[in-house]
C-alpha cells in the first residue's frame, strides 16, 4: 500500500485507489500520516475538521471517520487508540513524504560531498513525487497549518536541485524556470542569486545586474531592508568579471539547428495565468515522454500569440533548435504530416534525396534524429489527433506545443491550457500597448466600448488598435460608432491577413450541414443564454440529437456553456462576435432560399 500527501491525499493499494468517502475522511488520514507515528488528540483533529466551531456530535463522527478509514485501509494499517486521541501505524506502506525526504537528504549529501551529477538526479527524483499542491483535498483548516511547511520543504528541494544543474553547467535551461521562479517569489534572495549566476554563465552580465537591482528594490519597498549576504555575494561576482568555466559541460548535439520559430508580438499583454501554466510545462524536466502542451480556445482569442511568446522566452531552454509547422490554421486547409515531416527533415540537414518517400520511414527518421537533443517543437492550428500523433518526439529531452479549438483527450498527459477571452483590464492593456496609452487616457470610455464591442476577444482588438495605428486622425469614439452597428462589425475587424470573419468561418466550414443550420438558427433566438433542448427544438429532431449537435458546437467553439448539471442541464450562450457571424450566415440563406423560390417562380411561369 502507497499513501500520498504530496498533491491530492490518498491511499494506493498497487495501481487502484482506496476509495475514501471525502474530504473530512482525508484529512484525518493525513494528519494520522503527518504525525509521524505520533498520537494526534482528539480535540486536535476537531480543530482540523470543523476549526473552531465543531458540531455537538464531533466525538461520533471523528469515531465514524476512523472506523470507515480501518475498514478501506484493512489489516495492512493499524489506527489505534490511544488515551484521547489516535495514531497510524503503517508497517511496510510507503508514504511519499518519507521518499521525498529520504531522497533529499541523500541528494544533499551528494551536493555537500561534490557529486553533483548524483545529486541533480536524487534531486530531480525528489521533486519528481509532487503532483500538484500538496493537501490539496482536505479541509481548509489542515491546509491551513500544513500546507506552508509543505512549500517550504519543497522550495528547499528545489534550490539544492538547481544548485546542483547549476554546478553541472545547465546554465541555459535553467534559465526560464528560474526567471518564473523569481516572478512567483520576488522576495526569495535564493532563487534570485541563482539567476544572477545563470544569467553570469550566459554571458548576460547585464541582465543579471538588472536581476539584483530589481531585488534590492523590491526588498526595499516591501521589507524596507538592504539584500542579505547571499545576493550581495552573487553582485560582487558579477562585478569580479566573468564567471570560471562550468565544473561539468552539458553535451550538446553540434549539427544543425533548425529555427523555425514565427516571430513573435511585440505588444503582448495579460494573459499571466496561461503564460505561467505553459512555462512549467516548457521548463519542466525530461521524464518519461515528452512534455506536451496542449493550448485550446476559440478562433482568434490568441492561442498562436501565447504559444509563440513562451516559445521565444524559453528558446534558451532548447540549445538544439526549435521546429514549427503551421497545420492549417493560416490557409484553412489541413496539411498532411506526411509533408510537415519533410519540412522538419530538410530543416535538420537532410538532403531532399535522403528523406524517406513513405509515412512510417518518415516518422521513425524523425525520431531518431531528435533522440538524444533538447528541442521545442511547436505544432500550431492543428485540427486534430491523427494530424499531431506522428510529429511527436519519441524523446522525452523534446518538448511540444500544440494549438487548437479542440481540447485533445487523446493526447494521453498533456497539460491542457484553455484560453479564454481577455479580461475588462487585459483587453485596455493589448489595446494601450497598440495605440498608446495617451490615446487610451484622453478617451477611456470609447477605449472600453471598443474592447467591448470586439467581445474582448484577442484578435478582435488588435485589429481594432491596428487601425487606429493606421488612422492616427480617428478618434476612439468613431471607431466606437462604426462598431456599434452589428450589420458592419465584422467588416470593422478586418486588416490585411488579420480577419476575425474569416476565421470564424474556418470553424463554421469544419461542421457538418445539421451543425451549420443549428448555429444559424441558434443566433436568432432573442435570448443571452438558451437551455440545451433548444438545439432539438430548432432543428425539429430528437432531444438526444439536439444534444449531439450542441456538443459539437461546443466542441468547435462556436457556442460556450454557461451552465451545467453534470451534463444533464446545460445552458448555452454565443460569444458576441459569433453571434454576429451566425446571424450574417443565417441572413445569407434566407437570401438563397429567396433566389431559389424566385428562380423556380419564373421557369414555373
Amino acid at each position: 500500500m502507497e499513501f500520498r500527501v504530496l498533491g491530492p491525499v490518498g491511499a494506493w493499494r498497487g495501481d487502484a485507489e482506496v476509495a475514501l468517502d471525502g474530504a473530512k475522511q482525508r484529512t484525518v488520514l493525513a494528519a494520522l500520516l503527518l504525525a509521524e507515528g505520533r498520537t494526534v488528540p482528539d480535540t486536535r483533529l476537531c480543530e482540523l475538521l470543523w476549526g473552531e466551531r465543531p458540531p455537538a456530535t464531533f466525538a461520533a463522527q471523528l469515531y465514524n471517520y476512523v472506523s470507515r478509514l480501518r475498514k478501506y485501509l484493512g489489516a495492512e494499517v493499524d489506527i489505534a487508540r490511544q488515551w484521547s486521541g489516535y495514531q497510524i501505524r503503517i508497517g511496510a506502506a510507503q508514504l511519499d513524504l518519507d521518499e521525498f525526504e529520504r531522497l533529499a537528504e541523500t541528494g544533499r549529501e551528494a551536493l555537500r560531498d561534490g557529486r553533483y551529477a548524483e545529486a541533480a538526479e536524487r534531486l530531480h527524483a525528489a521533486l519528481s513525487l509532487w503532483r500538484g499542491p500538496a493537501l490539496s483535498n482536505v479541509t481548509e483548516h489542515l491546509a491551513a497549518a500544513e500546507t506552508h511547511r509543505m512549500a517550504e520543504l519543497r522550495m528547499a528541494v528545489l534550490e539544492s536541485r538547481i544548485e546542483a544543474d547549476l554546478r553541472l553547467g545547465r546554465h541555459v535551461r535553467l534559465v526560464p524556470e528560474i526567471t518564473q521562479l523569481v516572478a512567483e517569489h520576488p522576495l526569495h534572495e535564493g532563487l534570485r542569486g541563482h539567476l544572477m549566476t545563470a544569467l553570469l554563465h550566459c554571458d548576460r552580465q547585464a541582465d543579471a545586474l538588472a536581476v539584483y537591482h530589481e531585488g534590492r528594490r523590491v526588498l526595499a519597498d516591501e521589507l524596507g531592508v538592504d539584500p542579505g549576504p547571499l545576493l550581495t555575494e552573487a553582485y560582487r561576482s558579477i562585478l569580479a568579471g566573468p564567471p570560471a568555466p562550468a565544473v561539468v559541460a552539458e553535451p550538446s548535439w553540434h549539427g544543425v539547428r533548425p529555427a523555425m520559430l514565427p516571430p513573435g508580438v511585440a505588444d503582448f499583454a495579460g494573459r499571466e495565468e496561461e503564460l505561467s501554466g505553459l512555462l512549467r510545462v516548457l521548463t519542466a524536466e525530461p521524464t518519461a515522454r515528452p512534455p506536451v502542451a496542449v493550448v485550446t480556445g476559440m478562433a482568434g482569442v490568441g492561442k498562436s500569440t501565447l504559444a509563440l511568446h513562451a516559445a521565444h522566452l524559453t528558446r534558451g531552454a532548447f540549445p538544439d533548435g526549435q521546429l514549427y509547422a503551421d497545420l492549417g490554421r493560416a490557409s484553412g486547409n489541413a496539411v498532411e504530416p506526411y509533408d510537415v515531416l519533410g519540412w522538419f527533415l530538410r530543416s535538420l540537414g537532410h538532403a531532399e534525396a535522403a528523406i524517406p518517400k513513405g509515412l512510417d520511414e518518415r516518422v521513425r527518421l524523425y525520431r531518431s534524429q531528435l533522440a538524444g537533443r533538447r528541442l521545442l517543437v511547436m505544432l500550431d492550428g492543428t485540427a486534430d489527433y491523427a494530424q499531431v500523433c506522428p510529429l511527436l518526439p519519441g524523446d522525452p529531452g523534446c518538448q511540444v506545443i500544440v494549438t487548437s479549438r479542440l481540447r485533445m483527450p487523446e493526447l494521453a498527459g498533456a497539460t491542457s491550457i484553455e484560453v479564454g477571452t481577455l479580461d475588462r483590464r487585459q483587453a485596455l492593456a493589448l489595446l494601450g500597448r497598440i495605440i498608446g496609452a495617451q490615446r487610451i487616457a484622453e478617451e477611456a470610455d470609447a477605449a472600453e466600448r471598443i474592447v467591448e464591442l470586439c467581445g474582448r476577444l484577442s484578435l478582435g482588438v488588435r485589429v481594432a488598435g491596428s487601425r487606429l495605428l493606421a488612422r492616427p486622425h480617428w478618434s476612439l469614439g468613431y471607431l466606437a460608432d462604426r462598431l456599434a452597428d452589428e450589420r458592419y462589425r465584422l467588416d470593422e475587424l478586418r486588416l490585411g491577413s488579420m480577419d476575425v470573419r474569416e476565421r470564424l468561418d474556418s470553424s463554421y466550414h469544419q461542421l457538418a450541414d445539421l451543425g451549420q443550420l443549428a448555429l444559424r438558427r441558434l443566433a436568432l433566438l432573442r435570448t443571452p443564454a438558451f437551455p440545451s433542448w433548444c438545439t432539438a427544438e430548432v432543428l425539429g429532431v430528437s432531444r438526444h440529437a439536439g444534444e449531439e449537435v450542441g456538443e459539437h458546437l461546443v466542441d468547435a467553439r462556436l457556442l460556450e456553456i454557461v451552465e451545467s448539471d453534470g451534463g444533464r442541464r446545460q445552458r448555452f450562450r454565443f460569444h458576441d462576435l459569433v453571434r454576429v457571424f451566425a446571424r450574417e450566415k443565417a441572413d445569407q440563406a434566407d437570401r438563397v432560399l429567396v433566389a431559389g423560390a424566385g428562380a423556380l417562380s419564373a421557369v414555373g411561369s
